[in-house]
């Protein structure tokens, strides 16, 4: 039976992500997709399997300094840490926030043209942002449609 709690956090966050997305506000945009991202972690075994046994540290910036976000991938949990974090597996660096909801909300991340059209710089190993944005993208389509 479905815990009422958990679903109600989810529906309170998919709206809160919802929000965002209108208000192209990247901070909290990303913020919230992390934090919700950790919760269906927690109560959802197939999108759980995304993180079984993966350890993977992630720095999210923005090159004007008003997004600071990582998340930390340990023991099939995910902690998301409002600050820069030591020795992150990758560091990506969008140029502004709408270029963050730009490259997230894309049907098909184009990492190398975003590379390319200096949207995005990457420090590190380009296989985790790709893992990130297959679970961004699993997460997307679990969210019902506002």
């Amino acid at each position: 039976m479905p815990d009422l709690f958990t679903e109600t956090a989810q529906r309170e966050l998919g709206q809160r992500l919802a929000r965002c997305l209108s208000g192209e506000l990247a901070e909290e945009f990303l913020k919230t997709l992390l934090t919700l991202m950790s919760i269906v972690f927690v109560v959802n075994r197939d999108y759980r399997r995304n993180i079984k046994g993966f350890t993977g540290r992630y720095q999210f910036l923005s090159k004007d300094g008003r997004l600071t976000m990582a998340a930390v991938f340990r023991e099939g949990r995910m902690e998301v840490v409002e600050r820069r974090i030591a020795d992150p597996h990758i560091t990506v660096t969008f140029r502004d926030g709408q270029t963050l909801i730009n490259f997230l909300l894309t049907p098909r991340q184009d990492i190398l043209g975003a590379m390319l059209r200096h949207d995005v710089q990457t420090r590190g190993n380009l296989n985790y942002l790709n893992k990130f944005a297959y679970m961004a993208k699993q997460l997307q389509r679990m969210l019902p449609r506002p």
